[in-house]
């Protein structure tokens, strides 16, 4: 217990300090998120992939959280993620490429002793989209942060109800790395995930709750998996759907996520984060009180009517840009005064 509260602070300590010594020259480098009113710089992914794989080694070394041999591969593939990640952020790679790397590292740490072939394949499919829809949730301030911090917390205490010691402190660590760099992505962001950064939380994220629910049946284990990523499911199901009634490209980007849609409904940035880390806080808590059987399954098709709901009421919202920035709408307005001025004068 103690040891794993010093890991979690450490990380949370460790994670806060890199992103801001990191952002200097990451900015110099020029790798930067461009998606905001001001470029910030995406140090958050290197920070939290460094105190994650710093602490959880460290923990694994001394034999107070053993990883345990299949589990070791996990932070191994989740590493090689982020460096394909990373390569997106430098390079602007295509769509696909991220992809298929997720699935090779999925195939990779998927247990098929537990889940069977059937089962493992569907479980390599979950992985990647989850990690695909976890990254899509990097385009506002705060929001990747928040909802990763509150879901992995929430598997790392199925794993702790199943004496599953590693992926626990792993998760715990990951959590507490998130909630460091979410210290520096707090509206208005200092510093950003980016892809590789987003890609590796979604990955360890998705692979180890395939880790705490394989044998457990593929119809009970989807439910509680689902109700664990109840919003970045949502996410990823309303941007597909708006997409396809709109006839516009999947892979192509566009403002159609529900931090957008939210944002064009008159909420604040902040209040967009708090509504969302909330949303994935409560399905957190009936996936965890499902995986412990302290509520039935019927309790998870509660959070997928709300999830469909919200999809639903949102999908056919505009997505038009949220706002205009402000410099160019005071000069064009100072211009606007001094012809009138000319004119009447």
């Amino acid at each position: 217990m103690l040891s794993g509260i010093v890991a979690t602070a450490t990380a949370l300590l460790l994670s806060a300090l890199l992103t801001a010594l990191l952002r200097a020259p990451v900015k110099r480098l020029g790798v930067l998120d461009r998606r905001r009113r001001r470029a910030v710089p995406l140090s958050g992914g290197a920070a939290v992939v460094l105190a994650t794989g710093l602490v959880a080694a460290a923990g694994d070394a001394a034999g107070v959280a053993p990883l345990g041999g299949g589990v070791g591969r996990l932070p191994a593939a989740a590493g090689g993620v982020y460096v394909l990640g990373l390569a997106v952020d430098l390079w602007r790679l295509r769509w696909w490429v991220p992809v298929a790397g997720t699935a090779v590292a999925a195939v990779l740490v998927v247990p098929y002793g537990e889940t069977g072939v059937v089962g493992g394949l569907l479980a390599t499919a979950w992985i990647v989209a989850v990690t695909a829809a976890f990254r899509g949730l990097d385009h506002a301030d705060g929001l990747a942060g928040a909802v990763g911090v509150v879901t992995a917390f929430g598997v790392a205490a199925c794993a702790a109800f199943e004496l599953m010691d590693g992926i626990a402190l792993l998760l715990s660590v990951l959590a507490a790395a998130l909630a460091g760099f979410l210290l520096h992505n707090w509206h208005p962001a200092r510093a950003s995930l980016g892809a590789g950064g987003a890609l590796f939380a979604g990955f360890v994220i998705a692979s180890a709750a395939v880790f705490v629910r394989a044998g457990q049946g593929i119809a009970a284990g989807a439910g509680v998996l689902f109700a664990l990523t109840a919003v970045v499911c949502a996410d990823a199901v309303l941007v597909v759907l708006a997409r396809r009634l709109a006839r516009w490209p999947l892979t192509r980007g566009r403002p159609d996520h529900l931090g957008h849609r939210l944002r064009r409904l008159g909420l604040a940035p902040r209040a967009v984060t708090v509504l969302l880390g909330a949303g994935a806080l409560g399905g957190v808590l009936v996936g965890v009180c499902a995986h412990t059987g302290r509520v039935s399954g019927g309790a998870v098709g509660w959070v997928a009517a709300v999830a469909a709901v919200v999809v639903l009421a949102l999908v056919r919202l505009p997505v038009t840009p949220v706002f205009r920035p402000r410099q160019r709408t005071a000069t064009t307005s100072s211009q606007v005064t001094g012809q009138l001025r000319v004119r009447n004068g």
